[in-house]
Parts: structure tokens; C-alpha cells; sequence
């Protein structure tokens, strides 16, 4: 089924509290555009604290662990996790760090969002937790330093889906790599949170087609951006992000802004001119009746709905408007929570789609 996405202004309040220390935005207050995202960049530079490149195999123990799918205390890295099956592979922490590798499964380590190449190897960018994640060794070779995009004809495909291959994305033919439809919010936040924290030595980058040297405020090349900015707002901040941003707070004392406040990305950026409809993204979910005309619907898929086990409705401007524990339990109807009249996202899982309010 082809899933039409309308793009939105992802600004949601978060799905659970994000534990923003008090005061920590204050003097963002009022401000838009960049002047928000200049301001933002000072704040999370602000008591940030230095950690090496080494050590963030101890900082993954809290910020990458395997709470949310199998729950079973492995890595959680996004270039093997399979959201909805079993995992091709697992990494226990500390165990199995690269070295050397030759196949999927071998090892794992630390991939930058943003090449290394890119900031040579600089610190404190070489060790920022916030846009390093821990990877499988072999698919993060694979990834090398190409930028993030839209893969139609992938050259290689990795276990879990993720895909490298010529972009398809408008504005750049070069390769790219794609990770599955899960994580490219995750990626996506990355990037934009890169590009605030270290704005003020960004001239001082190379572009490697994903930077914007020449304009530190937009940050991002055009094309780079505006794939971003959809997959943000297609891919909502879940709760494995919230839990991830306190983690990496207590660890290196900085918060990535786009999480605890996902709408200050279209406050900052605005929204992604491509096209609505992306077929990359479409899901196998209905929803009926659709337009709902009372407070009830009823929702189908081609997979297993009973594995999901929370639910969430976002509003036009990205809010989480409810949240239902358990949702598909007892069958398949979900019951609205006096909802006014508008167009609204369902999301499950991986799964989402629009449904309107009548």
C-alpha cells in the first residue's frame, strides 16, 4: 500500500518526559530562525565536557542500549536492528569491539553521523556522543564517509536494510547510504544537531557534499538538508531518542535541542520542499473509517500489530496528542480522546500514516 506522508511541523512535546534540567533553554526564548539556532549552539556548548574518542565505549553502556526492541541489554545499533523481527546479530558492550572484520556480525564500533574526515579528526567533534553511534564494523566501512540519502538501486543492502548505493535524492547523483525508515529521524537530528553545536568552527570544515562551510547558518548543502528535514518529520523523536539525549547528558553535560524540542526545526530550517508522497516510507497500515466521523478507529496492517506495544497521535503541528499503552491487545479499534477536528499521524512501531477528524 502506498502511504501519501504530509509533511508537518514535527514540534511534539515529547512522548515521555525528556528531563530537560530547569532553565537549561531560557535564553532561547522568543527567538527564531537562526538567531534560535545561534543561540542554541551557545547553550549546548555551555558546560559540555570533553570526553576521548576511546571512552565512548563507556559512555554506550547508558546511551545505546537494547531497551526497546528485544530488550535483551545488547548494542543497540542501527545498522543491524531489525524492529521488528529477531536481529541478524548481536554486540554485548565491551565485547567484540573492532579490530579487524571481513563480515556483518564480526564487530562493532564508533560511527561519526558526520565523516571524521570532514573536521579532520578534530576534538572535540571526534568524540561527541550526541552524532557517534555505536555501528557494526562492516556496515560502517561500507557506509565510509558517503552522505546520508535516498537509495533506489542499492549496490549493497546490509542485513537489516540499510542500503548503499548512486542517491536519488534531487541536488546529488554521488552514492550515498540509507538507513531503514526507523532511524532516520535518529540520523537526521544527528546531523542538525551537528551543525549547531559546532556552527562557529564550521567554516573551517570540508563539505564532503553534507556540510554548508560557506553558510554556517544553514549549515547543511541544500539537498543534504532538505532530505533531512523530511526524514525528521517523517520519523517523529521516539523514546529510545529521549532516553538516549538524558544518557548523553549526564555524560558529556549537553542536550541535542531537536529532541527535547523537535519544533524548532521548522522554526530554525522551515520544512522540506520534496515532494509529499514518498514511497520509500509507505506502510502496510489502514486506518477505517477514514475521514472518522466519531471517536473510534479501526487499524489493520499486513504485519503483526499485537508486537506494538505503544501508540502514538501527533497533531499538524507535531504535537503527541495521545498516547495508548498496549494498543492492539484486545483487537484492533483504538479509541480517539475527544480529538477536534483536523488531520492527525498514527505511528506504531515503524509503521504511520495520516487519518482525518471530522
Amino acid at each position: 500500500m502506498k502511504k501519501c506522508i504530509f509533511i508537518l511541523f514535527v514540534g511534539m512535546l515529547g512522548i515521555t518526559n525528556a528531563q530537560i534540567p530547569t532553565g537549561y533553554y531560557d535564553s532561547a526564548n522568543g527567538l527564531t530562525g537562526y538567531a534560535l539556532k545561534t543561540k542554541l549552539g551557545e547553550i549546548i556548548t555551555n558546560g559540555y565536557v570533553t570526553k576521548s574518542y576511546d571512552n565512548l565505549y563507556n559512555g554506550y553502556p547508558t546511551t545505546d542500549t537494547d531497551n526497546f526492541y528485544e530488550k535483551d541489554g545488547s548494542v543497540l545499533d542501527i545498522y543491524s536492528e531489525n524492529p521488528t523481527g529477531s536481529d541478524p546479530y548481536n554486540f554485548q558492550h565491551g565485547v567484540k569491539k573492532c579490530g579487524n572484520y571481513s563480515s556483518e556480525g564480526d564487530c562493532y564500533n564508533r560511527e561519526h553521523t558526520v565523516p571524521q574526515s570532514l573536521f579532520n579528526s578534530a576534538s572535540p567533534m571526534v568524540s561527541d556522543i550526541h552524532h557517534i553511534l555505536p555501528t557494526d564494523g562492516k556496515v560502517n566501512g561500507m557506509r565510509s564517509n558517503y552522505p546520508y540519502g535516498r537509495v533506489t538501486n542499492p549496490t549493497w543492502t546490509s542485513k537489516n536494510g540499510s542500503k548503499v548505493g548512486s542517491n536519488t535524492t534531487p541536488g546529488y547523483s554521488g552514492v550515498s547510504f540509507e538507513p531503514i525508515n526507523e532511524f532516520k529521524g535518529d540520523v537526521a537530528r544527528g546531523l542538525l544537531y551537528f551543525v549547531t553545536r559546532y556552527q562557529t568552527k564550521l567554516s573551517g570544515f570540508s563539505s564532503g557534499d553534507i556540510l554548508n562551510p560557506s553558510n554556517v547558518n544553514k549549515g547543511l548543502t541544500d539537498w543534504e538538508l532538505n532530505l533531512l528535514l523530511l526524514w525528521h518529520q517523517q520519523d517523529p523523536v521516539s523514546e529510545r531518542e529521549i532516553a538516549r539525549n538524558n544518557a548523553a547528558y549526564a555524560y558529556q553535560k549537553n542536550r541535542n535541542p531537536y529532541i527535547d524540542h523537535p519544533e524548532w526545526v521548522t522554526q530554525i530550517w522551515g520544512l522540506s520542499s520534496l515532494a509529499v508522497e514518498d514511497a520509500s516510507f509507505s506502510k502496510n497500515l489502514t486506518i477505517a473509517p477514514n475521514p472518522v466521523k466519531g471517536n473510534t478507529i479501526n487499524v489493520t496492517g499486513d504485519k503483526d500489530l499485537k508486537k506494538f506495544q505503544k501508540a502514538f497521535i501527533y497533531n499538524m503541528v507535531g504535537q503527541n496528542v495521545q498516547t495508548i499503552e498496549n494498543p492492539f491487545q484486545n483487537g484492533n479499534t483504538i479509541t480517539l480522546k475527544n480529538l477536534p477536528k483536523g488531520i492527525y499521524i498514527l505511528k506504531t512501531g515503524e509503521l504511520n500514516t495520516k487519518f482525518i477528524v471530522e
